[in-house]
């Protein structure tokens, strides 16, 4: 075999192995925070800061499934920057780190 075809079959076989590693991490359930919750309220508000008076900057339905960063502020989990919502309306994914 020529060395172009090595390469490219080399190539490809760490595409498959990227794949395949990629797949079992979205199957397991893993966060890239090592954080995942699920929405417990019929609609729980998304706040700009970790304060129940804070613009609201979103929404999520009950049994929404989303990362989250491990720890609570104020009674707030952070899900994004500018992105807050109350804990005690989350509950942890099984095997989540929150």
């Amino acid at each position: 075999m020529s060395k172009k075809t090595l390469l490219i079959l080399g190539a490809l076989a760490l595409v498959v192995i990227v794949y395949a590693m990629n797949t079992e991490k979205q199957a397991s359930g893993a966060s890239a925070t090592g954080c995942k919750v699920t929405v417990t309220a019929d609609v729980l508000n998304a706040r700009e800061a970790a304060d129940g008076k804070a613009k609201i900057v979103g929404k999520y339905l009950r049994d929404a499934q989303f990362d989250a960063l491990p720890g609570v502020q104020n009674g707030f989990r952070k899900v994004a920057d500018d992105k807050w919502v109350a804990a005690e309306f989350t509950q942890p994914v099984a095997g989540s780190a929150c």
